[in-house]
């Protein structure tokens, strides 16, 4: 599969840089003429200096960054899996990402933009509306999406906040 195997990866959140928005791509030399191209009609060209930046951070750091950053974003998902899971929500964990899509119909029959501002009204955690992610009817979706990309210790505040919400029947 190398021949046709497109790896797409975002440094701002390796290097917890958000604000960057800087990533790289991997492919095949005819594959990435393609590429090139497309990125040119899409985006505009990243500063200089977060280039380098980048580019020295990957040369830099060891196998031991990269572990510790697995390792803690394994810690994280699993913090507020479990928050959302014991908050009434459905979700599964994600195997490569740092969202969680959750599943809120069993506490609430509000579309998911109303349900995301009355979640960050009363519980004061804040989901992004899953219609913003894949087409669907006016009012017709169930999900939230949620970031992981947090301190513990935040994460662990919004699980409680969302195991209050559900107690307290939504």
């Amino acid at each position: 599969m190398r021949e046709r195997t497109v790896t797409v990866s975002g440094a701002s959140k390796t290097y917890s840089v958000t604000g960057w928005r800087l990533g790289t791509i991997v492919a095949p030399a005819d594959l990435t003429d393609e590429i090139r191209k497309v990125h040119d009609f899409l985006t505009v060209g990243a500063p200089a200096p977060l280039q380098e930046g980048v580019a020295t951070a990957m040369n830099a750091l060891g196998s031991d960054f990269y572990e510790e950053l697995k390792q803690s974003y394994q810690a994280k998902r699993e913090v507020l899996y479990q928050g959302l899971r014991e908050g009434g929500f459905r979700c599964s964990p994600p195997e490569g990402a740092y969202y969680i899509m959750a599943d809120f119909s069993d506490l609430s029959d509000e579309d998911d933009d109303t349900f995301s501002r009355a979640l960050g009204r009363d519980a004061g955690v804040i989901p992004v509306p899953g219609s913003s992610f894949f087409n669907v009817e006016a009012g017709d979706s169930t999900y939230v999406r949620f970031v992981f990309c947090k301190r513990i210790a935040s994460l662990e505040t919004a699980s409680e906040r969302l195991r209050a919400y559900a107690r307290a029947g939504a």
